[in-house]
């Protein structure tokens, strides 16, 4: 598995955990800052990703999946503040996934990825922050 690889997947675990955020605002998007960083049992941890994504506020679809990848989000369950789903790609790295976000306010987040992906565990942690609206949601 590539650090390109990881990237990839860093980045469709900050994007995917925000195609469930939704708030009553005036434009049709949301801007968040997400952070996500990966660690690997006996590896050093990633240095984090930060980036920034605008997405639709009512959208509950999961977005594209990272070049190379396929991705299929089910088993998506609200209950209260927390967001529960699995995951499973297919394309340049077959895996699977369990993911947690629990939402602190309707402005940040906190959760983790489990991944399992040629043979390997992989834990992605995630941190999100709306920081603006936006006019060009994805999703």
């Amino acid at each position: 598995m590539t650090r390109t690889g990881f990237g990839r997947l860093l980045a469709a675990a900050s994007i995917s955990v925000l195609a469930t955020a939704a708030t009553a605002d005036e434009r049709p998007g949301n801007l968040w800052e997400t952070t996500s960083q990966m660690s690997m049992p006996g590896m050093p941890a990633m240095r984090p990703q930060t980036m920034k994504v605008c997405t639709a506020k009512e959208s509950r679809q999961p977005p594209p999946p990272p070049p190379g990848q396929t991705c299929t989000q089910t088993n998506v369950q609200q209950d209260g503040n927390k967001v529960t789903w699995t995951v499973a790609c297919t394309g340049e790295m077959d895996m699977t996934g369990e993911g947690e976000v629990t939402y602190e306010s309707d402005d940040s987040f906190t959760g983790k990825i489990l991944f399992n992906a040629e043979g390997m565990t992989m834990t992605v942690n995630l941190t999100g922050k709306k920081i603006d609206e936006c006019d060009k949601p994805i999703g």
